[in-house]
């Protein structure tokens, strides 16, 4: 042993105390290393489980990262001690030059302190929507939705958000507190139409699609008013009316899940379609232009021009 450390001082023209410190910090982290990889093959190997496996990589680094930094703090206690006037110096110009980073530092404490949002949300920031996919110490990822794909979809891309965000940009979380959305279809029928019978027609069909989730939301809104001020008189779906150039507008309201919205809308759609259909009173509307002709409906008339 003694010869390796005189190779090293040799080689490095480091003191051996240093050398020393060095070699049992390397040794710590191989330690901590070995520990992590056993760990992930026994819980890979006893789940399948996406986001169980997520989460356990994630506590499992954030508990390496802190046992590692008080086992090999006190290494380095005594060159910690002589560095901090040099440090104290350098803070005001660090907290300039890094401003974006430490924004980011505070923003990653922010969302695991207060859970805006957690890996599996989704989510609003800005511009940008998406479904949270993980979450870091100076951003976040998302899986992005809408964008140019309807009904909030999938587009495919990942967008990496810096963590500062949440405190410059508002921010909508679909999924915590109430996991449910309103959603709104509305469907315009001709002023010709039997619109009372439409409307029938649309409140059958949107309580047959729909009126199971109420119930599930009725619990969801019961749980979450412990912790937010939340609270709905009616959570029953209904159709609403109203008048636009082009006929009457009835508007179906009713509550769906929101990674569930294009799927819910397919199925009401088909079932507007299918029963409009065997009604001969029930037309959709759609906007038209009307042209007069002189030759078969007859000219304008016109005053006489008056003689001088």
């Amino acid at each position: 042993m003694e010869k390796i450390y005189s190779w090293l001082e040799k080689v490095t023209g480091l003191s051996p105390e240093l050398i020393g410190q060095f070699l049992t910090s390397f040794l710590v982290i191989i330690f901590i290393v070995i520990i992590n990889r056993i760990v992930s093959k026994i819980i890979n190997s006893r789940t399948e489980d996406v986001y169980y496996r997520y989460r356990w990589r994630k506590t499992r680094d954030y508990i390496s990262f802190f046992v590692g930094l008080i086992i090999i703090s006190p290494i380095w206690v005594d060159e910690f001690r002589s560095l901090l006037t040099f440090f104290g110096l350098l803070t005001a110009g660090i907290a300039i030059a890094l401003k974006d980073p430490v924004s980011d530092l505070a923003g990653w404490f922010f969302i695991i302190w207060r859970k805006p949002f957690d890996v599996g949300d989704r989510i609003q920031i800005g511009d940008h929507s998406g479904d949270v996919i993980d979450i870091r110490i100076f951003q976040f990822t998302i899986i992005e939705i809408g964008n140019w794909v309807d009904a909030d979809q999938s587009t495919g891309r990942i967008l990496h958000i810096p963590n500062s965000k949440v405190f410059q940009e508002t921010l909508a979380n679909y999924s915590t507190g109430f996991d449910f959305i309103w959603h709104e279809i509305g469907v315009l029928v001709t002023f010709e139409s039997n619109w009372e019978k439409a409307k029938d027609l649309l409140s059958e069909i949107v309580h047959d699609k729909s009126e199971h989730i109420s119930k599930s939301a009725a619990k969801k809104i019961k749980d979450a008013s412990k912790k937010y001020m939340i609270f709905y008189k009616n959570l029953t779906p209904i159709v609403y009316t109203s008048v636009k150039d082009s006929g009457v507008m009835l508007t179906m309201r009713f509550l769906c899940n929101p990674r569930q919205r294009r799927s819910y809308e397919q199925v009401i759609w088909e079932a507007v379609l299918r029963e409009f259909s065997k009604s001969d009173d029930i037309d959709l509307a759609y906007p038209t232009q009307r042209f007069y002709s002189n030759s078969t409906e007859g000219k304008p008339k016109t005053k006489p021009a008056s003689k001088k």
